[in-house]
Parts: structure tokens; C-alpha cells; sequence
């Protein structure tokens, strides 16, 4: 992994890649956009308000925070959208031709085109603090263990996880769901209904996890990087910080992690 200078001191946590341009949200309104994950440019997003996540869809990149959802073309000019709530929203992805986001008090909001966001019932009043269209399905992780699953985004059903540690991010690969959270826990499952818990090595609180050149990659605490082929076996990496990551991205053949005091790190 390479550290990269972002030009700030800003807490990153969401990183995506679309419209061949990487995109990275931070805690007080700061986004930075590169087209090689090497050289970042400051954007203006037009609040002061903590974005926490961000993913690109439709032509389309959104943006969501605490209680405000930006979204954006180019990745430069971006425009405010009406949420409808004042909760927290701490993750949003695109998938099935629909926006889901979510957040606090069990939260869950969709859109079709990321302007008119309409609420969901997700049957819990428990936080979601995560959310991805892996495999057809989108699936929400959260508080406590909480897995719920959903084929549109409308109609969500619970999943037995096995673990009742905080779950924050989920993706797919190698035929394999993995979700990552709190004291290094990681779970996977075959089918995406049932989880088993997996040894990761470490205590450190797992924020991201990511798929892409055949590897699992999930980020967290204290610079924390793991790696794994089949979601079952992990490896530490040497990240090179000891800030806390919160977000890692795979494409255009790069992995991009960010995290606290300006932190990006590259690896091929």
C-alpha cells in the first residue's frame, strides 16, 4: 500500500469509483475527486454537514450524511437533495435500478433517480449502518448482528448472523458473502440467509470491506488492512498509517482505502 496526499487534514469515509473518477467523503462537507487514485482534487459539496458514504449509479453519484443526501453528475458540482428525515444516514448504494440508503432508528429510504427519496419498512428500529446490492440482493448490516435482506429495496426480511456485534459493510465475491464489524469480526455466507463467523486475526473494528482482482479487502481501526481469496482465511497487511480507515473502493485495477487526518492509500 502507498500513501497518497489528499491536501487535507479532513476524516474520510466513503470512497467509490464512477464515470472513470474516484470520489471520497469526509466529516464536514469535503470531497476529493481523482481519475488515477493518485492525485485528489478539492471539491465544493455546498454543506458543512458530515458525509459518510457515497456510491454511483444511473450516471449518478449520491452522497448521504446526517440527514443529507448530494448528489452530483461530474463528482464536481453537486446539489442538496430533500431527504425527508433528519436522522442520520450512514451508508447508500445503487442497485436494481434504485438508490437505497440507510441509517439510524432502523431507517431506509429508496430513489429512483437519487432526487424524490421515498421511506421503507425495515420492520426494526435497530441502526443500519450499512447497505449493498451484491448478487441480485441488496443487504443491510447493523447494530448488533443485524442482517436484512431485500430483492427491491421495498420489502426487507431479517437473517440469522450468529454474532450480535455491531455489522457496518457487506460485499460478494468468490460465491461468497462476507460482512465485516466491531472487535474483527467477520461472517460469511453462501446464500446470503445464514452467516458463519470466521477468525480474522484481529480485535481492531473492521469499517469497509470490498471485492475486486480475485481478493477480499476490508479496512478498519488503526490502519488495520486484511485480505482474503475465499472469505474464510485472512491475512494482515502493513497499511503504513496507524490512522483509522473507514472506506475501500476496488476499480479501474486499484484498491483505494481512506481514513482519519487525510488518510488515501493505494495498492494495485
Amino acid at each position: 500500500w502507498t500513501e497518497r496526499t489528499s491536501g487535507t487534514s479532513k476524516y474520510f469515509r466513503g470512497v467509490t469509483y464512477g464515470n472513470e473518477l474516484f470520489v471520497t467523503v469526509s466529516l464536514g462537507g469535503t470531497l476529493l475527486t481523482s481519475s488515477d487514485g493518485t492525485s485528489w482534487d478539492n471539491r465544493t459539496s455546498g454543506t458543512s454537514e458530515y458525509l459518510l458514504q457515497v456510491t454511483y449509479g444511473n450516471g449518478l453519484f449520491v452522497t448521504v450524511g446526517w440527514g443529507t443526501i448530494l448528489t452530483s453528475s461530474d463528482g464536481t458540482t453537486w446539489t442538496e437533495r430533500t431527504s425527508g428525515t433528519s436522522n442520520y444516514l450512514y451508508e447508500v448504494t445503487y442497485g436494481n435500478g434504485t438508490f437505497v440508503s440507510v441509517g439510524r432508528n432502523g431507517i431506509i429510504l429508496t430513489s429512483k433517480d437519487g432526487t424524490t427519496w421515498t421511506p421503507r419498512t425495515s420492520g426494526t428500529v435497530i441502526s443500519i449502518l450499512g447497505v449493498q446490492y451484491v448478487n441480485s440482493t441488496f443487504v443491510a448490516v447493523g447494530r448488533g448482528g443485524l442482517i436484512l435482506t431485500s430483492a427491491d429495496g421495498t420489502t426487507w426480511t431479517s437473517r440469522t448472523t450468529y454474532t450480535s456485534n455491531d455489522l457496518y459493510d457487506v460485499t460478494y465475491g468468490n460465491s461468497k458473502f462476507v460482512a465485516v464489524g466491531d472487535s474483527g469480526t467477520i461472517i460469511t455466507s453462501s446464500g446470503g440467509t445464514s452467516f458463519d463467523n470466521r477468525t480474522s486475526g484481529t480485535s481492531e473494528t473492521l469499517r469497509d470491506v470490498t471485492y475486486g482482482n480475485s481478493t477480499f479487502v476490508t479496512v478498519g481501526y488503526s490502519g488495520t488492512i486484511l485480505t482474503s481469496s475465499d472469505g474464510t482465511s485472512w491475512d494482515n497487511r502493513t497499511s503504513g498509517t496507524s490512522n483509522d480507515l473507514y472506506g475501500v473502493s476496488y476499480e479501474n485495477s486499484t484498491f483505494v482505502a481512506t481514513g482519519d487526518n487525510g488518510t488515501i492509500l493505494t495498492s494495485s
